[in-house]
């Protein structure tokens, strides 16, 4: 019999390799070795974020813009039709609708406060023992910007009517820091539309610092003004008097737009039925009117279509006659029920037209 080699019997009998095993066993085995180093939690304290670069900022508005286009361009002709329905109607028009904005910012802002007592605060300064004079102050100063005067574009300090105080501290960021800080995010996107630079100017407008008392009405006064352009009979583009949804601060650029676009579009189309009620008003008080002889009846008439409330001493004002020709007509106006009493009083009585 051969006898086996003492060499090959010591390899045949020799332990197998621990690490075989390990190489051979299942991951779920090998428990007592260190997990991959993307496993491992992180206990380091978060570092300071970097905020996005000026050209990411507007790249972003500028995709949003490219994907809805289409959706740019019907709102767009739909601003279009109202600024040159305002162009060709009487300039109290503007200011009805103005008054109507900025009484519905200021209930998107907490204020509340109704077209009513917005236009008695506007025409004389008149407030009830509850209504908050500061806000009514607010308001009176969104209409002023939404009527007239120089948009924006002419420099955000002069238009906001923010002064420097003098007694800063050493350091602190003043608001001509802020305000240019925005002026030159705008300008980098001079190349989108009015419509869209005016939703990015709004949404922009807490992260250029520009955040405080009256923030969000300044921010949307201020994209309101921006959002028209070159228009030629509108002052602002309406925001807010079809509901607030617009306004809305979530989600991405494309998000912002699309609600940005479907707010304003509600918004045109209340203001065109404003018009259409108003324009149809008049008409009809014109030839109710036409029998009647001085400038008292037309000028009445032009003051109704321009305040949504009127009270006697107000129209007396506005109109420049005498207090026994204005409640003269106003009577005979009621009586022909063009226009009706809605405090139901003998005295501080208030008229408003009849639809």
């Amino acid at each position: 019999m051969k006898r086996e080699s003492p060499i090959l019997y010591d390899m045949l009998s020799e332990s197998p390799d621990p690490s075989d095993e390990a190489i051979s066993a299942p991951e779920e085995d090998l428990w007592f070795l260190p997990g991959p180093l993307e496993d491992e939690p992180d206990f380091l304290p978060p570092g300071p974020r970097s905020d996005p670069s000026e050209a990411t900022l507007v790249d972003d508005w500028k995709q949003a813009e490219a994907g809805l286009a289409a959706r740019l361009a019907h709102v767009a002709g739909k601003l279009g039709a109202l600024d040159d329905r305002l162009l060709r109607g009487p300039k109290g028009w503007r200011h009805r609708l103005a008054l109507i904005e900025a009484a519905e910012l200021s209930w998107f802002a907490g204020d509340r406060i109704g077209a009513d007592r917005l236009a008695l605060w506007v025409g004389l300064r008149l407030s009830g023992v509850q209504d908050d004079a500061a806000a009514l102050a607010r308001a009176g100063w969104s209409v002023r910007r939404l009527t007239s005067g120089p948009g924006p574009e002419a420099g955000l300090a002069e238009f906001l009517g923010r002064n420097e105080p003098d007694n800063k501290n050493e350091g602190d960021t003043q608001f001509s820091d802020h305000a240019q800080a925005w002026s030159e995010l705008m300008e980098a996107a001079h190349l989108l539309h009015p419509i869209s630079r005016a939703c990015m100017g709004y949404h922009l407008w807490s992260l250029a610092g520009l955040d405080g008392q009256g923030g969000r009405t300044e921010s949307a006064i201020t994209a309101a003004r921006f959002a028209m352009g070159q228009s030629r009979g509108a002052v602002f583009a309406p925001l807010a008097m079809g509901g607030a949804g617009g306004l809305r601060a979530s989600g991405t650029a494309c998000e912002r737009l699309n609600r940005w676009l479907d707010g304003m579009e509600a918004a045109i189309l209340t203001a065109m039925r404003q018009l259409d009620d108003i324009e149809a008003w008049d008409q009809r008080a014109q030839a109710a009117m036409a029998k009647l002889s001085g400038r008292t009846p037309p000028a009445l008439r032009c003051v109704l279509t321009e305040w949504p409330l009127i009270t006697a001493p107000m129209a007396e004002e506005l109109t420049g006659a005498s207090r026994a020709a204005v409640q003269r007509n106003l009577e005979w106006m009621e009586a022909c029920g063009l226009i009706r009493e809605v405090t139901g009083q003998g005295r501080f009585r208030m008229w408003r037209v009849t639809s």
